[in-house]
């Protein structure tokens, strides 16, 4: 029985669409169920055939023109970490669970069924059964990080269009590598690709909707002022801090943030509105529980 199957296919000698119809080679005549029609007029260019569960996808690349970059005004940045995702700028500040935690639990519940399960004396057909359920659990795993990247870097986007900003992002390639050094348990693995898949879709989603964006050195974000730039913080509650030269005070992934914006300033160029940071005591727009 076939599980899966891909075939790369190239426009004209390979398929055509036609009358709602995707005719492949070999006399294969498909009707199509759900077509994106944004891009019709953009050239169909390799496209590749994947059975799937029952079911045929086809995935068509086309070459789409980068829209022209405009000049940024200011900067939203960007601080991420294993539970929380923090961008915007000295007003803006909103605030997002990450989607590590909820994916995870469908590892575990993938763990403990392989563990319970693995033993010879269940019947072949029982584990067969099983071993589905177990893949299960990892493909939702990966489509509750695929689904949440993909919302989280295009609202980001669509915020920084809409004000006329650019992004900054910390560079993450180096702790990426650090954490696959770490002992390969499936929470590290998770947030690794958590991580990775943001970068990628944060970019993509820049170029696509033609926002500047740059990437910054993450080394310190977290433990220099924002203000001042005096290395050396002082904790004052829980990831709480506050600068002993300035007296500048803030969240901890607050500050990450303003330190990822200013770094996105210097790098585009940019003199910041208003001069020089001041202590935030204006009302923030955050949004913590998004999906209540």
């Amino acid at each position: 029985m076939v599980k899966k199957l891909s075939m790369l296919l190239h426009p004209g000698s390979g398929y055509r669409i036609k009358d709602g119809y995707v005719e492949i080679i070999g006399g294969i005549r498909l009707k199509m169920i759900g077509w994106d029609r944004r891009y019709d007029d953009y050239e169909n260019r390799e496209a590749r055939l994947v059975y799937k569960r029952d079911k045929l996808f086809l995935w068509i690349s086309k070459r789409i023109p980068k829209p022209k970059k405009y000049v940024p005004i200011d900067v939203i940045g960007i601080d991420v970490n294993e539970q929380k995702i923090v961008y915007g700028d000295e007003i803006i500040n909103i605030e997002k669970d990450t989607a590590i935690n909820k994916a995870y639990r469908y590892i575990r519940l993938a763990e403990e069924l392989q563990r319970k399960y693995s033993s010879s004396r269940y019947l072949a057909w029982r584990r067969r059964g099983i071993l589905n359920r177990i893949r299960s659990y990892h493909e939702k795993a990966r489509n509750i990080l695929n689904d949440w990247t993909k919302k989280i870097s295009l609202e980001i986007i669509r915020l920084a269009k809409d004000l006329r900003y650019g992004v900054s992002r910390e560079d993450l390639t180096n702790l990426i590598k650090s954490l696959r050094k770490l002992p390969k348990d499936h929470r590290t693995k998770l947030i690794i690709m958590g991580y990775s898949r943001f970068e990628r879709w944060i970019d993509w989603q820049a170029e696509k909707h033609g926002v500047p964006h740059v990437k910054v050195d993450p080394n310190g974000t977290s433990s220099e002022c924002p203000k001042c730039d005096y290395k050396g913080l002082e904790e004052v509650g829980y990831r709480r801090l506050r600068c002993p030269r300035c007296g500048f005070e803030a969240d901890r992934d607050v500050i990450g943030k303003l330190n990822v914006r200013k770094r996105g300033l210097r790098k585009l160029g940019i003199y910041p509105r208003g001069g020089s940071l001041a202590t935030p005591t204006a009302p923030q727009m955050t949004d913590v529980a998004p999906n209540r």
